[in-house]
């Protein structure tokens, strides 16, 4: 008999880390109407391109059970998917609104809210390997864009690169065995704030992606 695959996603309500564990209890007390587990990616598993951003927010994915969904990153993020064509429907913030990816799934280095959206080095380390099975999983994988250093860090183990010839920088893009790896600073609203991000940066980027994967 063949041994089990590994899981691609935490079991509900995981208890591996148990700070953060710890802290989904809390909020299911001050927001008993918020998902507050581990976030499931978004899209199918059939996907060309994936996109592995850090972890949920506290009031997006972890409001909502969708990465990105529901925050100042992911009106970014999406308004960019869907400006190369590559969701369906209209992005409401909301898990149910019928928004869909085409080719595309997205993921998070780190699947629960942390405090102070800070997840610490072994949280990071005890939820990789959801990640990497995920990729693994992938039949029809062809590109990870990474948005932002952790996320970056992380992929960057879970395919075992070394990070010494594969540093973070925003619009990276390296050629690997079985496909490409792209970088890009984090989506978030300090970023954008700040001008470390800019729209056109940011869909820049998403477009070299696009064409990486195929789509």
């Amino acid at each position: 008999m063949s041994a089990p695959k590994p899981a691609i996603a935490p079991p509900l309500d995981c208890p591996l880390c148990l700070r953060l564990a710890a802290f989904r209890h809390e909020n299911r007390v001050t927001h008993p109407d918020y998902f507050n587990n581990p976030v499931p990616a978004f899209g199918l598993m059939s996907a060309k391109l994936l996109i592995v951003g850090l972890a949920p927010g506290l009031k997006g994915a972890n409001r909502t059970g969708r990465p990105f969904t529901g925050d100042f990153a992911g009106l970014l993020l999406y308004a960019s998917l869907a400006r190369h064509g590559l969701t369906s429907g209209t992005y409401d913030a909301r898990a149910d609104d019928g928004f869909a990816l085409q080719g595309v799934r997205i993921s998070n280095a780190v699947r629960c809210v942390p405090p102070q959206n800070k997840p610490v080095p072994e949280e990071i380390n005890t939820c990789r390997p959801f990640l990497t099975a995920e990729i693994a999983a992938m039949p029809n994988l062809a590109a990870i864009l990474v948005l932002g250093q952790i996320a970056h860090m992380s992929v960057c183990t879970a395919l075992n690169l070394k990070k010494k010839t594969h540093p973070f920088k925003h619009g990276a893009q390296y050629e690997i065995a079985w496909g490409t790896f792209l970088a890009s600073y984090h989506c978030s609203r300090y970023n954008t704030n700040t001008g470390v991000l800019t729209e056109a940066m940011f869909d820049a980027v998403m477009g070299k992606a696009k064409i990486a994967a195929g789509l």
